[in-house]
């Protein structure tokens, strides 16, 4: 499957559940042309007539931009907060202050992307997934640059999306208690921009939209007796988890010496007592600092040491006779840029506890976490008496609900990112990447939503109706939610039945109707089966959805096994990376055809034909036809013996 068919057939706008389709924004088209692009990029530095200035920065040209959602950060979160809003229809502006996207996860801070996959068998699905795939296939070398690249890809070949990078958020209108313009500048291109917009997402993880807006918020540890949290101090403070600056290192022929700078820490055993050092390549997450100190205003303090422990730490590696295999060693990059964990936590309408976490579902759900509670000490390593984090393991996955997606106190922003509505308790699992990426891509279909119904994110969540139609939307576009199955009345799928040429007993063709997008697992063993299976023959497998009487279809959508019981992410740590598959996932079927048999027909007709596929969710528009069946046909996989389907979804 090339880049532009797959492009063209993943992305689905509109909502299923209780909406007229004349109520749907016009569906997507193919990605936009080089030319496109181009003409997007003119449009954000007009020429030099075209400039006007501004009071406040009388050198810098301003540029007046709008949208219908503004994303501010585009880290993971901010990033599938953006695609998803413009898969739905949105027009979107996203800002990212760096020069790449993904955030803690860029080649800037180099950290592996973690989740619910802590449970086994539970890894998020939906956008998460889909970049995960794209990731293993396109960079089975494991490059972080490379990663940068496809992040860019994802968000530039969006055509409802217009791109700001380099580009910092530093004040905001409001009116009324709602944002009507943010003000952002982009020192390399010497521009201020003025952007409007309806609906607004601060995804910046220190919360500066909401700070220059006025949002309620939270920062630091609150005490156990709040909420009543096991988990929690005794008593409140200002502190949260440390920064970390990570390095990589290579295998050379040679001796490679190491001279540490004169302000690199003096690292002893006594040091790394809590601390194991087993392999080099990639190290370390316990490299951590600065979470009893200000995390922010002493960004600059902060990286100084983290550097210092770093230099220190390879010192050890090197010259302290302990790691002899380190010889042929060397550094390959050190990060410079700290990975900030906490910092300040914008407050929703529900503030979601540890409670919230244990008990796993929440009526509003529309993403899921499944983290440990992963607690680190503030001091980090300066407190090498102390273990570096306590982790206390979910049995399994949790709800994120939509009430701790958008601020309580600005009805018109949302939250995405490590800074979502939660006690710090709650944070310490909600934080990492994956799962906030599952929020982001709820928080952005939430926004294209209210912008189609013209209502704020608390009428939606308060509307029981609009809430399940969010709910529903999000499942079929392959988010995963705790106890939520397809109930969608406009599924035609769900009015057939199902044959196939054979089915493993635990894995019958029904499965595809069941309305369940994955297995479940419960401490690492399958406890329930959602998916048909079958040996693949000579001439391969095929399922089937027979109608009692004719449908006009013309839209399919299949969900595949991608191994969602494998851990599948990007790192630098050949440990971490040990048993992964980075190619397409064997279980995935690789071609395939699709065709229904019209009334009156002896002949089938195939509606299409795929090659080479190794995604997950695919998508399939046509124009409408007629139909008493339609037919899945696998004739290869990419590994597996077996053919696997999770569902097939259809409408008219």
């Amino acid at each position: 499957m090339n880049r532009r068919a797959f492009l063209t057939a993943a992305p689905f706008t509109g909502y299923s559940l209780a909406v007229d389709a004349s109520q749907l924004p016009p569906r997507e088209g193919p990605p936009p042309g080089i030319d496109e692009i181009r003409r997007q990029l003119d449009r954000l530095a007009p020429p030099p007539a075209q400039r006007r200035r501004s009071s406040q920065e009388p050198k810098l040209p301003a540029v007046d931009l709008s949208a219908d959602f503004i994303v501010a950060g585009a880290g993971l979160a901010g990033v599938a907060a953006a695609i998803s809003a413009a898969r739905h229809g949105a027009k979107v502006i996203l800002i990212g202050d760096r020069s790449v996207l993904g955030g803690n996860s860029s080649s800037e801070v180099k950290m592996h992307v973690c989740g619910a996959h802590a449970i086994p068998g539970w890894r998020e699905t939906g956008l998460m997934e889909e970049l995960r795939i794209e990731d293993a296939v396109r960079n089975p070398q494991r490059s972080f640059e490379m990663w940068d690249l496809l992040l860019y890809d994802k968000v530039i070949s969006e055509p409802n999306i217009t791109l700001l990078v380099d580009t910092t958020v530093y004040g905001a209108r409001t009116t009324n208690g709602r944002i009507v313009e943010i003000l952002a500048r982009c020192d390399r291109a010497e521009l201020l921009y003025r952007i409007q917009g309806k609906f607004f997402c601060d995804a910046t993880g220190d919360s500066r939209l909401g700070l220059e807006a006025g949002a309620e918020m939270r920062q630091g540890r609150e005490a156990r007796s709040e909420f009543n949290e096991s988990l929690a101090p005794a008593t409140p403070d200002g502190e949260t988890l440390g920064s970390s600056i990570l390095f990589t290192s290579r295998l050379h022929r040679r001796r490679m010496p190491f001279q540490p700078p004169h302000w690199a820490r003096k690292v002893t055993r006594e040091h790394l007592k809590f601390r194991k050092i087993q392999e080099w390549d990639y190290g370390y997450w316990w490299i951590a600092w600065g979470g009893n100190h200000d995390i922010i205003h002493d960004h600059q303090r902060i990286r100084f040491e983290l550097l210092s422990i770093v230099m220190g730490v390879w010192d050890y590696i090197k010259n302290s006779g302990d790691c002899p295999e380190s010889d042929y060693w060397a550094l390959e990059w050190v990060g410079i840029l700290p990975g900030k964990r906490g910092s300040r936590r914008l407050v929703g309408d529900h503030l979601l506890t540890q409670h919230d976490l244990e008990r796993g579902d929440i009526e509003d759900g529309v993403a899921i976490g499944g983290w440990p509670f992963d607690d680190h000490p503030p001091g980090g390593f300066d407190r090498h008496d102390l273990p570096p984090n306590r982790a206390v393991h979910l049995a399994q996955p949790y709800n994120i609900p939509l009430r701790s997606l958008y601020s309580r106190n600005i009805p018109n922003l949302f939250l995405a990112g490590r800074n979502i509505s939660c006690t710090h308790v709650a944070f310490s699992s909600t934080r990492v990447m994956a799962t906030l990426g599952n929020a982001g891509q709820a928080a952005g279909a939430a926004a294209a939503m209210c912008l189609a119904k013209g209502i704020d994110p608390r009428g939606l969540a308060r509307n029981p109706q609009h809430l399940t139609t969010l709910q529903q939307s999000l499942l079929r576009d392959d988010q995963t939610i705790v106890a939520r199955t397809n109930q969608d009345p406009l599924d035609l799928a769900r009015q057939a039945a199902a044959a196939a040429s054979s089915e493993l007993p635990e894995a019958p063709a029904a499965n595809v109707i069941d309305g369940r997008i994955r297995d479940h697992y419960r401490a690492g063993k399958r406890m329930e089966v959602h998916q048909w299976s079958a040996r693949m023959a000579a001439d391969g497998a095929w399922i089937e959805l027979r109608w009692p009487k004719p449908q006009h279809l013309s839209h399919v959508q299949i969900t595949f096994d991608t191994g969602l019981q494998r851990r599948l992410m990007l790192s630098a740590s050949s440990a971490v990376t040990q048993g992964q598959i980075r190619a397409p996932q064997p279980e995935t079927a690789k071609d395939y055809t699709l065709s229904v048999r019209r009334p009156g027909s002896a002949q089938p007709l195939i509606i299409a034909t795929v090659k080479e596929n190794y995604q997950r969710l695919r998508r399939h528009t046509f124009d409408p036809v007629e139909t008493e069946t339609l037919r899945l046909h696998i004739s290869a996989t990419n590994g597996d013996d077996l053919a696997r389907v999770f569902e097939i979804r259809c409408y008219a």
